[in-house]
């Protein structure tokens, strides 16, 4: 069976019709845009960037109407029916391991992993920031993830493991997406 993918436009529909959360809704497409410069970095396909990107978009899809379900409810019922190829829906499911069972294996898997927690993380470091992400320097991320304080929610053993799935040195991955979230 061929695998056809619906279009961004349906996603972006679709995570729309799923979540009304202005703050969740750019989330989600901090996690797309992290997504698509990391597997255009990598060289992916052109089909591949799409699903890197929806995975990225589609992550959190759930977490609104069904948080005690997430991300299952997406995995299992939402995206399969709607034509959503596999390596998206693992990568989703392999997103939130301690809720799915799943660890993150394939590269776009741990690449989802990587860019979910820190892409929030530095979405509250701009907000505090008079400028956002124009002028943010890595050190300041690094600072505030210190302090365990500040968005403590997030958690930083997560965006560690993060960085080790992807090997690369956490503030390597902070400087990129700095220079991915400079242009969002």
């Amino acid at each position: 069976m061929i695998e056809v993918m619906p279009s961004r436009e349906d996603s972006l529909k679709l995570l729309n019709d799923c979540i009304e959360s202005e703050n969740l809704q750019q989330h989600s497409k901090m996690v797309a845009a992290a997504m698509e410069a990391y597997a255009n970095h990598l060289g992916k396909s052109g089909q591949e960037v799409e699903e890197w990107w929806t995975a990225g978009l589609l992550h959190d899809m759930d977490w609104e109407k069904f948080p005690d379900e997430h991300p299952n409810r997406a995995v299992n019922e939402i995206l399969p029916p709607l034509g959503y190829p596999e390596s998206v829906i693992s990568a989703i499911r392999a997103h939130a391991p301690e809720r799915t069972g799943k660890e993150p294996k394939t590269e776009i898997e741990r690449y989802l992993f990587a860019c979910d927690e820190i892409s929030g993380f530095m979405n509250a470091v701009a907000l505090m920031r008079p400028n956002g992400f124009s002028d943010m320097k890595v050190k300041s991320v690094r600072k505030k993830l210190k302090d365990k304080r500040f968005a403590a929610n997030v958690p930083r053993d997560d965006i560690r493991k993060g960085a080790e799935l992807i090997e690369k040195e956490l503030s390597e991955h902070i400087r990129f997406l700095i220079d991915v979230f400079k242009k969002t």
